[in-house]
């Protein structure tokens, strides 16, 4: 049994991402904020973790970690005259300064482990350009930026990976497919003609946690329906 943090785990792909790890055998720690956990599995502790404010220590942990997922994340998509820069401040607070103090409190725990992997969350925003979306650009491209140089100082006894979804069907994203005509609008605009699902997302990060991805560090992977590469 291995064991594995995963940090926003009570809703969408978070959610997902600890169900299939619980389901296959594995000891899951998960964490949530402001929503409550709906699901109960004997394989499955949950903590509540606020990465916002002061976290000193992470006592519940095992001694041993296999695997960190960090899921904490917003869409945000208003046009860049109307962001006020403390809401760029709040989301990077959020995903990226709230990441790198966990793992930073996690890390010894990590090079403990005999083939150790962390999973970060970007989004196809940060390569290929959208309208509307320079919050979500701007913490996500830190993200991409921290998976790279944090690979190398890692290597080679951690993995450090990151998946860049397109739009996924979320609580996270419910007011962008909150009806027929959005969803169509939505799935259209992908050349696979649909929006992602969240087994979509969390079969991806599995793969990159398990050591059938051995050999993969340092990549941003792209789970976004083809949007980022083809034009339909």
């Amino acid at each position: 049994m291995l064991n594995y943090l995963v940090i926003g785990a009570s809703s969408g792909i978070g959610e997902e991402i600890i169900n299939q790890l619980a389901e296959t055998g594995n000891h899951v720690t998960a964490t949530f904020n402001r929503n409550a956990p709906v699901i109960a599995h004997p394989n499955i502790q949950f903590h509540h973790l606020n990465v916002l404010e002061t976290v000193t220590s992470l006592d519940f942990l095992p001694d041993v970690l296999d695997g960190l997922v960090y899921c904490p994340g917003s869409i945000n998509l208003k046009p860049f005259d109307r962001i006020k820069p403390e809401d760029f401040e709040l989301d990077y607070k959020l995903q990226v300064t709230g990441l790198i103090k966990i793992l930073q409190l996690v890390l010894p725990r990590l090079k403990k482990s005999a083939n150790a992997s962390v999973v970060l969350f970007s989004s196809v925003a940060v390569q290929t350009g959208f309208t509307f979306h320079s919050q979500v650009a701007a913490s996500k491209g830190a993200i991409e930026g921290l998976t790279k140089a944090l690979a190398a100082e890692f290597a080679p006894k951690i993995r450090v990976n990151c998946i860049a979804p397109s739009l996924t069907n979320t609580p996270l994203a419910a007011s962008l497919i909150n009806n027929e005509q959005k969803l169509e609008a939505n799935s259209l605009r992908h050349p696979l003609k649909r929006i992602g699902h969240t087994k979509d997302i969390a079969y991806m990060a599995l793969y990159l946690l398990s050591d059938k991805s051995s050999w993969i560090t340092a990549q941003i992977i792209h789970v976004d329906g083809g949007i980022s590469s083809l034009k339909s």
